[in-house]
């Protein structure tokens, strides 16, 4: 495996007072071997006891399985379909909106934030590779958010003629149902239909939906004749489906690197089941947040991005942890900051406040652009000719290691996962640590990591109170209730 993600925990285990993970080996090496246990089951169609239902067991060896089926069939595999269509939408469109909320599109927003120019959307074309520019929505009911968006398309994109104005749509929901979603669907669609035609070949041809075999977005899309159309894999849960097309076809047609993305994540599951705790990056995470929660009370896990860029990585895996884990009263509550920007509001209460906080550093060991110096000035007044050629990545070290040694003198526990680089592998290995982290402890804790039941309630009493008194959801197909975005 080379460029490895790594995990440190020597800050934090030095003020483990009770139980170390040595101590808890044997329960993790047991909770890993449940886990292979589930993807064997998957595979073999097995149903599990119900304290195992769902077994969305899928996304363990998805990325493995979609390498292996490109290599064999470079022509039919799910990668080329995916690279042929995000082709086309790079020659055909100049905006892209992506329309799904929660796993429907954090991880496309995460991986656009994290690999693509911060300022991509204001770019030229030819500054962007001929890459569209990208915008989500679907993931909120905000109707002014909305309407902009609507009237910038409707300005920027009127020239139906000319594929460097045109805009399509991505839209990805794996029931169909959500309400967030449809809406916002509805809307974009008519507005694409109105400037098209509603009946063109290219009103159909600019909308590729995502979604579920058995969905109502399934069934509007054998109804409206959409030529092209991905599938959101059963076993696979939103919060899961980063590697699926549901993140691939968004970066595919920003010109990710899709196969690079994929091996990552493949190299970290292989690592995930055949190296032991101490060697094992997800392993080592699990047991640091389990034994400081468990011994100490420390439920609050602050993922503590430093640079901008890894910010939505942060409320991407804020969605996996708390839907993961949050059940039966129990499951620690994630909260993504980005430093050094909000250690300049939270990190008061993050010195000083109640000692229910485990920190976890997330930063990239090399930029991605040549480092910037500062230069000198005859205006000193800042006082920061004494820094003269120092770079900005040196200011973020200085500033990591001070405020390392600040929690550690007040015994406020640290760690650090650390990218060697900031590029597709690296992410694909992150992406899924994490998620292979976040199954582990729900296995050691005795809680299912998959489904979402509390999130239910709240989609069924909204479509209640929009119908009145009637309850919409239960006239629809059981089969059609499923799902999760």
């Amino acid at each position: 495996m080379t460029d490895p993600v790594r995990y440190d925990a020597s800050a934090a285990l030095r003020l483990l007072s009770d139980r170390t993970p040595t101590d808890i080996q044997h329960e993790l090496l047991q909770a890993r071997d449940q886990i292979a246990q589930d993807v064997d089951d998957f595979n073999a169609g097995r149903q599990p006891d119900e304290s195992r239902q769902p077994l969305d067991a899928g996304f363990v060896e998805f990325p493995r399985k979609l390498l292996d089926e490109h290599a064999s069939d470079a022509e039919t595999s799910l990668i080329a379909r995916i690279d042929r269509t995000a082709t086309e939408l790079r020659k055909q469109v100049d905006s892209l909106v992506v329309l799904g909320i929660g796993g429907s599109y954090m991880g496309a927003r995460a991986l656009f934030q994290a690999l693509c120019h911060p300022w991509h959307n204001e770019l030229s074309r030819e500054q962007r590779a001929e890459v569209p520019r990208l915008y989500f929505e679907g993931n909120n009911v905000d109707n002014d958010s909305t309407s902009a968006l609507r009237d910038l398309l409707r300005n920027r994109c009127a020239q139906p003629d000319d594929p460097a104005s045109r805009w399509a749509i991505i839209v990805i929901s794996k029931s169909g149902g959500t309400v967030e979603t449809a809406v916002s669907f509805r809307l974009f669609r008519l507005d694409l239909e109105s400037l098209y035609g509603t009946e063109s070949d290219l009103s159909r041809q600019l909308v590729i939906p995502v979604t579920g075999a058995e969905s109502r977005l399934h069934d509007l899309s054998i109804e409206r004749g959409y030529p092209v159309t991905f599938p959101v894999p059963d076993g696979i849960g939103g919060r899961y489906s980063i590697f699926t097309a549901v993140g691939l076809l968004p970066a595919a047609a920003l010109g990710l690197n899709v196969d690079r993305l994929l091996q990552g994540a493949a190299d970290m599951t292989e690592r995930f089941f055949a190296q032991d705790p101490g060697n094992n990056p997800a392993m080592d995470y699990t047991a640091i947040g389990h034994l400081f929660e468990a011994d100490q009370m420390m439920n609050e896990r602050v993922l503590s991005t430093w640079g901008s860029r890894l910010e939505s990585v942060g409320l991407w895996y804020d969605q996996l942890l708390a839907e993961s884990l949050g059940k039966h009263e129990r499951g620690a509550t994630p909260l993504t900051v980005v430093n050094t920007r909000d250690l300049h509001s939270r990190g008061q209460q993050h010195q000083a406040g109640p000692r229910n906080k485990l920190i976890t550093n997330l930063y990239v060991e090399s930029p991605s652009n040549e480092a910037v110096s500062i230069p000198a000035s005859d205006l000193d007044q800042d006082q920061l000719n004494r820094f003269e050629g120092r770079t900005l990545p040196d200011v973020l070290s200085a500033a990591i290691r001070g405020t390392n040694q600040a929690y550690a003198a007040d015994r406020r526990p640290t760690a650090d996962i650390v990218l060697p680089q900031l590029d597709e592998y690296a992410l694909g290995q992150l992406f899924q640590m994490l998620m292979l982290a976040t199954v582990l402890e729900g296995r050691l804790i005795g809680i299912n990591p998959y489904g979402q039941p509390g999130v239910e309630a709240y989609k069924r009493n909204t479509m209640r109170i929009l119908g009145g008194s009637q309850d919409v959801t239960s006239a629809a197909p059981a089969h059609r209730l499923k799902g999760e975005e």
